[in-house]
């Protein structure tokens, strides 16, 4: 049985924590080029997947977004699987969306997020219902991606809730918004940004690039608008696993720019040679957004093929990371 003297240090600990820096934000303070991957949580309860994947993970990447319910079906919460990735020893990004939930279940969730150890979250709108496999489900939209963010940066640096009351202790959130430079209108799409840095976003992941010069132009706008110095942009990156897939994003996906010429090469390629070239692909697109100015990270969003992670991340040098750094040299210190 736990004593009760143990139970308050416990919490005495935890509470603690609430107001440490996220790993995320200490490697790109110090100038270090991140890396965050990403981790689709289960339709079940399968906890063997989730450590499998953490596994997989570990020591390759500064953070893994938990995604929110992505593309609007029915997933294991971002909060509990991030939760399980703390005991993994992996410092999570929680995804929050706003089609869920009103005001009053985003803060709560902000707030029980915050006491179980997330130190990092990311604002999104989140797809539409009718995309998703419940299409008939009331999608809620209290507040706007935008509003999110100010939300939580209201929670954060000034420690009150949305409605103006105190909140002690507040929670310490690294908040982070998405960007995607391939939804037209294209030259709309930096000032929305300046939008969200404005509202309170400290990091920014964009949609998967595979038109890099699409994405060259976009980034020459943020620059010239000196948003770069304002907000961390982190390159979204990920391998195409099969034709299939890229024929699928080219056509299918919204927001999604694969260039025709991507298309053919993984057509040209044989079957069993497929993933590897999309493995190639992708490594060749981050040695390009790597010497883009203003990009400060990648986001590897390896969609169901965490197993393809460490490839790449070993591939373009960035193995190993600066928390795997650390930790061997205090292993090697005892």
């Amino acid at each position: 049985m736990v004593s009760r003297i143990q139970r308050s240090k416990s919490l005495t600990i935890m509470n603690d924590n609430n107001h440490s820096k996220s790993n995320l934000a200490t490697v790109l303070e110090a100038g270090e080029f991140a890396v965050a991957a990403e981790l689709s949580p289960p339709r079940g309860v399968n906890l063997e997947a989730i450590a499998r994947d953490a596994n997989i993970l570990k020591d390759y990447a500064d953070a893994v977004n938990v995604t929110d319910n992505q593309a609007a079906s029915v997933r294991m919460s971002s909060i509990a699987v991030s939760a399980l990735l703390i005991q993994h020893g992996i410092e999570p990004v929680v995804q929050m969306t706003c089609r869920d939930r009103n005001r009053l279940a985003i803060q709560s969730d902000l707030l029980g997020a915050a006491v179980l150890g997330a130190r990092n979250v990311l604002c999104l709108s989140g797809d539409h219902g009718k995309w998703g496999d419940h299409p008939h489900a009331k999608n809620v939209y209290d507040v706007d991606s935008i509003h999110l963010i100010r939300l939580v940066r209201n929670m954060v640096d000034n420690g009150c809730l949305d409605n103006g009351r105190d909140i002690k202790p507040a929670p310490n959130f690294f908040i982070g918004a998405a960007a995607n430079p391939f939804a037209p209108p294209y030259d709309y799409r930096p000032y929305r940004l300046a939008k969200k840095v404005a509202a309170g976003a400290r990091f920014i992941q964009t949609q998967l690039i595979y038109n890099v010069d699409r994405f060259r132009s976009y980034m020459k706008q943020v620059n010239d608008l000196g948003l770069a110095e304002q907000v961390y942009i982190f390159a979204g990156v990920g391998p195409l696993k099969s034709v299939r897939a890229a024929e699928y994003m080219a056509s299918k996906v919204a927001g999604m720019d694969v260039p025709q010429a991507l298309v053919d090469r993984m057509a040209k390629t044989p079957k069993a040679a497929q993933p590897e070239e999309g493995i190639r692909i992708c490594t060749e697109i981050i040695e390009q957004v790597r010497e883009i100015p203003g990009v400060a990270g990648l986001h590897i969003m390896a969609v169901h093929w965490a197993d393809s992670v460490p490839e790449i991340v070993s591939r373009v040098g960035l193995y190993p990371r600066p928390g795997a750094k650390k930790k061997v040299h205090e292993e090697l210190a005892v």
